[in-house]
């Protein structure tokens, strides 16, 4: 940068990004003593932190109040056992470890939790759910952490990017010597500012809006075969930045996929009750026509992420009939993804909804008085799509899927008059990995030597993850961001002498 005719301000401490990692980092900083300054590139704090419904955690008080008996060596246990290890031990544990005493923390800054529950059913009960208004949850809990950081006089830097690391050279600092990170020279208003510190911990939310990168690390084509949900100019500034300051790479291409329809089209609303369709264990098809999925494993919002990441189309169709139709309005929905529309849910907006959505335009909502008829409406051979739904229903009748061997009491016949098929969308809520780090949330280099001052968290760093996102852990995204946060800065506050 060159435009270093701007502000220099000098702090303890630099937080890149305002989401749940950089607010944690930065409160547990402050509350240690440290001066910090939380820079943000959006014009508001939060980040995709403002949308989750719940977090993570083991052992925590309300867990044992209801004798649920997870300990943190299952955890540990669950956790890597799902990412086959790939995931790194170390972070793991120290991730596991942390949560209990996070929730309690939270807690004593005024953040208000309901549960803990489960995902999907006779799931590990680690979803420590917040308390709120559906879709609102985890605003409220970002608006009680802003009041905080501001009672600690954090200096909060809005639409103020991160450029550059500021380094500077320590031979003999650290086990590889080098550089150590002491600042980050941002913009804001046109001028540069340099925020001069003692240590630097990033949280800038991932890369999920970095066309490039998607398309290098995942192969997929971002808003054609691949659509971000509740991500904004997310770039990938703070990996870069890392990157270009020694830091090894780990976790790139792995993504939080999940499948959503109807997406796209006006007037809808997210996650409305037309959505909920596609989250019933009905019949799912491919643009060819075919099975490709245990429709009863939706509630894994990994699994069925995972599945459609193999249908070359990025979406499929999710099929159903009006008996179903009707059952979902007056006794309610079989499952859901999350709790913003919950299991049981009566879906009474559903043909308002639908019929709105039909009438502006939207092309990924279909009905006909026969699966042939369609078929043909959504560019399906009508005679291999008869041929599995025919199927389908057999494996209904006798109750048993001979294909998948879907849980029997998903099984349930389309017979008509009256089909629906709503085509659903292959999505991500967030990439998970990039920067290397150890389990004290340090970041480190190739020969994984820690980059003296500099630390990462979130959705920034790799090492929690094997292949995918693991929902076992239910809410381990925002408790990985949480719980990586504290302990950044609680490493942050021993490296300047706090």
């Amino acid at each position: 940068m060159d435009k270093l005719n701007g502000e220099t301000v000098e702090t303890d401490v630099v937080v890149i990004g305002s989401g749940a990692t950089g607010m944690a980092a930065a409160l547990t900083a402050a509350e240690g003593g440290a001066k910090v300054v939380l820079l943000e590139k959006m014009g508001h704090t939060g980040g995709t932190s403002n949308f989750p419904e719940g977090m993570f955690a083991v052992e925590s008080e309300m867990q044992r109040r209801q004798y649920i008996g997870i300990s943190r060596d299952d955890a540990f246990k669950m956790i890597m056992d799902y990412s086959h290890w790939r995931a790194n031990p170390r972070v793991v544990r120290a991730f596991v470890n942390e949560s209990a005493a996070t929730i309690s923390w939270l807690q004593r800054l005024g953040v208000e939790f309901d549960g803990p529950m489960a995902i999907f059913p006779d799931g590990p009960r680690t979803w420590h759910l917040l308390k709120g208004p559906d879709k609102a949850r985890s605003s409220v809990m970002m608006n009680t952490l802003i009041v905080r950081l501001r009672e600690k006089g954090i200096d909060i830097r809005l639409r103020t990017p991160a450029k550059e690391l500021i380094k500077e050279a320590c031979p003999g600092k650290g086990q590889s010597g080098g550089n150590s990170v002491t600042g980050v020279i941002a913009e804001t208003q046109g001028r540069t500012l340099r925020v001069k510190g003692k240590a630097v911990i990033i949280g800038s939310g991932g890369y999920a809006n970095n066309k490039e990168w998607i398309k290098k690390y995942t192969g997929f084509d971002l808003d054609v075969n691949l659509f971000p949900i509740m991500n904004v100019d997310k770039t990938g500034d703070g990996i870069r930045m890392a990157w270009e300051a020694g830091a090894a790479e780990e976790g790139m291409g792995v993504l939080m996929t999940m499948r959503i329809g109807p997406l796209l089209g006006p007037g809808l609303k997210t996650m409305g009750q037309i959505e909920s369709a596609g989250f019933q264990p009905n019949l799912f098809v491919t643009q060819q026509g075919v099975r490709y999925f245990d429709e009863g494993c939706l509630t894994n919002f990994s699994f069925d992420g995972a599945s459609i990441s193999r249908v070359k189309e990025g979406y499929s169709y999710a099929i159903f009939d009006e008996a179903a139709k009707r059952e979902w309005i007056a006794e309610g929905t079989v499952t859901s993804a999350g709790m913003i529309v919950p299991p049981g849910t009566r879906l009474t907006d559903f043909e308002g909804e639908w019929r709105q959505a039909v009438e502006q335009g939207n092309q990924n909502l279909f009905e006909a008085n026969s699966i042939e008829e369609l078929a043909t409406k959504i560019g399906v051979k009508p005679e291999v799509l008869r041929a599995t739904l025919d199927e389908y229903n057999g494996f209904c009748e006798k109750g048993h899927d001979d294909l998948f061997a879907k849980d029997p009491k998903y099984l349930q016949p389309l017979r008509g008059p009256g089909f629906y098929a709503v085509r659903c969308w292959r999505v991500f809520l967030s990439t998970i990995g990039g920067i290397k780090i150890n389990d004290r949330m340090e970041v480190v280099d190739k020969e994984e030597d820690p980059i003296p001052g500099l630390y990462a968290g979130g959705m920034d760093a790799g090492g929690v993850y094997g292949d995918s996102y693991d929902v076992y852990a239910t809410g381990g995204a925002l408790g990985f961001a949480f719980n990586s946060g504290r302990i950044a800065g609680r490493n942050a506050l021993k490296y300047i002498g706090k």
